[in-house]
């Protein structure tokens, strides 16, 4: 089948589109395959919120809660259950993209629950029980850049299991993400892995930046309104920025002489809040290669209809970037209170989300125990 001109375009200049969904239907329906087949997408990321909406929205899964049910299953087996059946299917499907990019793509995410976003020693347990159950080389585990967080990257990294850090906001936080990446390959390293088969991502989150940017600069209002709508990009062009300087150094290049892949900025995030704004602002104007953006279905259509990229970002981009971020906070925006709220906002949305689930499967349970 024949690739959109749109997303192949994107492909092109270096840009890994992964869908920001996953559902049981996507599965057995063939969707999934097909935008694999017509829209060039090389990759899945899921979420609390995502299999929220998947396992309560449909009935796809109604006759394994019931049998898991009947053997006695708790709430939390049921959902780990389902949860990992899906992303090993689609892993599955994704097997062949997995080996032609030699790991590179062909990536399926699944997250650590979310209230164990503070909790380090529980995160890296349940990060390699996850990578057991899933039993798949192309799963990526999916971790909270919270505080605690980082030392979970390193040592769930330094297993030799691909990991995507989730839940970036700020560039601080985001060279912390890379110095705990990298001192995960170095422990790795020490313990004889191969460095070549360790992989991730570091999610970087956009729209919401502006969302809550945008709303700071309406209430301070004047000639500040001007910079709403910039903020977003601004700050993931001066991530960029940062991952140019990280993967430029001497360390990594001792890392890459032992196979080591580089770490690749997702720009995640991706669907637009503001409907003032292009719909497919946060695919064309965060072009760069080697990246990621992982795309809801609604970002990935309007990209497949009318995407338009911008030059790809370089050193040049980033230091615009970083001017812009400037201006805000010369605004009066105090950008270290909206990293800072954005982070605590974006653990507390998925433990909401992965407490419904549980509400909506512990229902069922009961149900067909009745």
């Amino acid at each position: 089948m024949a690739q959109n001109p749109q997303t192949q375009a994107l492909s092109d200049a270096g840009v890994s589109i992964w869908l920001d969904d996953l559902s049981r239907g996507r599965l057995s329906s063939g969707n999934l395959q097909e935008l694999v087949d017509r829209k060039n997408i090389v990759g899945v990321t899921t979420n609390p919120s995502i299999f929220q909406a998947a396992i309560s929205g449909a009935e796809d899964y109604d006759a394994d809660i019931a049998a898991l049910a009947k053997d006695g299953k708790d709430v939390e087996s049921v959902i780990e259950k389902l949860t990992t059946d899906d992303v090993r299917s689609a892993a599955d499907l994704f097997s062949g993209v997995y080996t032609s990019s030699k790991g590179f793509d062909g990536r399926v995410s699944i997250e650590v629950d979310p209230r164990l976003a503070h909790e380090t020693e529980k995160t890296i347990e349940q990060a390699k029980r996850l990578f057991e159950i899933v039993g798949r080389e192309n799963v990526m585990i999916k971790i909270p850049a919270t505080l605690e967080g980082l030392p979970a990257i390193t040592a769930v990294i330094a297993e030799g299991i691909s990991v995507n850090v989730t839940l970036i906001f700020s560039g601080d936080r985001y060279q912390q993400v890379i110095d705990a990446y990298l001192a995960g390959l170095e422990k790795a390293a020490e313990a004889g892995k191969d460095l070549s088969t360790i992989h991730s991502v570091a999610s970087f989150f956009v729209s919401r930046v502006d969302t809550e940017i945008d709303a700071r600069l309406e209430r301070i209002g004047g000639d500040a309104a001007a910079l709403k709508g910039k903020a977003g990009v601004a700050n993931a062009q001066a991530a960029f920025g940062i991952y140019l300087a990280a993967f430029g150094s001497e360390r990594f290049a001792a890392l890459e002489a032992k196979g080591a892949n580089v770490q690749r900025a997702l720009w995640a995030s991706t669907g637009v809040k503001n409907p003032e704004y292009s719909d497919t602002m946060y695919v064309d104007q965060l072009v760069a290669s080697p990246v990621v953006n992982t795309m809801p279905e609604k970002t990935l259509d309007a990209a497949a209809d009318h995407s338009a990229p911008a030059p790809a970002l370089d050193a040049a981009a980033a230091q615009a970037g970083q001017a812009v971020l400037d201006q805000v906070a010369a605004a009066g925006v105090d950008l270290a209170d909206v990293f800072a709220v954005l982070e605590s906002e974006g653990v507390e949305k998925f433990e909401q989300a992965w407490g419904q689930l549980l509400e909506t499967v512990s229902a069922s349970i009961d149900a067909a125990r009745a």
